[in-house]
């Protein structure tokens, strides 16, 4: 690869992720890290990226991203999937928090259909998608307004989640790889995140292919802590997230995945059914990821989540 069209793949995956890694970077573009850098520290000097702590950041330093404009067109269809695949995780009378982000919006739309449900959130997005929902209670949190991702963020939103105790909380991000769990590019919404964490039994990750394998700056979701990933499955060609997804599962994060798009109707997307992992560590059974998840059973539950844990 040349460096011209090196430099522009660069430019291209910080711009959509807010923050990538050095590490990341090599790993697209295949090669070391010292070119990497060097490319990184070109396209400084022309004012197009900032270098910060091992990786590259949108000029302006750690908190710029992408607004919801930008990410409401990326992945729709994987994240319609997916949220058809979380809703069914949800039972009737449950309390749970839901985090801000896109493919959380799109989950609440769903459950709006769930009775007797108590949903605390920072995002107003998701407020506003159960808003008129019957038998539905939303609790907001406190906090400053974050224009770019309609988000309430700072002190008062975290004060406002001590002492809460729900069953389950559901959260996207911008990166989500084995080695440091889920990740976003702001620090105002990593530090929520993590208290929306600290107040549930059980945490959900929603986050489409095109998450898996991104590391961004700030981490919300230690790996040890993600109780399941809810997902899509990889392009046959995308080894990147499929690799990850078997370290996912090797770490115990059980794995749900939805297909690239919904039925007709909206009907929710099944599951794909997997066979447990071997009890040695990182074996992969039936040839790979692709042979775990296999298809799903005959007469299977629709929306069955599909489980990959160590024995």
């Amino acid at each position: 690869m040349f460096a011209a069209e090196r430099r522009q793949l660069i430019l291209e995956m910080v711009r959509a992720n807010g923050a990538v890694s050095l590490r990341e970077l090599a790993r697209v573009v295949q090669t070391s890290e010292v070119t990497v850098r060097r490319d990184v520290r070109a396209l400084e000097a022309e004012g197009l990226l900032d270098r910060r702590h091992g990786g590259a950041v949108l000029p302006g330093g750690f908190t710029r991203e992408s607004g919801f404009p930008q990410k409401s067109h990326l992945a729709t269809a994987e994240k319609t999937a997916i949220a058809d695949l979380a809703a069914g995780l949800v039972e009737e009378g449950e309390a749970i928090v839901v985090g801000a982000g896109t493919t959380t919006q799109e989950l609440a739309r769903r459950l709006a259909r769930v009775p007797g449900l108590t949903v605390v959130t920072n995002s107003l997005l998701v407020a506003q998608a159960l808003a008129h929902a019957n038998r539905v209670e939303v609790v907001m949190t406190g906090g400053t307004l974050r224009g770019s991702n309609y988000a309430l963020v700072g002190s008062g939103a975290e004060q406002s989640l001590q002492g809460l105790r729900v069953s389950k909380a559901f959260l996207s991000g911008s990166g989500l790889t084995a080695e440091r769990g889920l990740s976003t590019s702001n620090m105002l919404s990593a530090s929520v995140d993590r208290a929306l964490v600290q107040a549930a039994a059980e945490v959900v990750v929603l986050a489409d292919h095109t998450k898996l394998g991104t590391d961004t700056m700030f981490q919300t979701v230690p790996t040890d802590v993600i109780t399941r990933l809810v997902t899509d499955e990889p392009p046959v060609h995308d080894d990147r997230a499929a690799t990850e997804l078997q370290a996912l599962a090797d770490q115990g994060v059980q794995i749900a995945v939805a297909g690239a798009s919904s039925p007709p109707g909206g009907e929710q997307v099944p599951a794909r059914r997997a066979p447990l992992p071997g009890p040695r560590r990182g074996q992969v059974a039936g040839g790979g990821l692709r042979g775990m998840l296999g298809e799903p059973a005959a007469g299977a539950e629709r929306g069955r989540v599909a489980d990959l844990r160590r024995r």
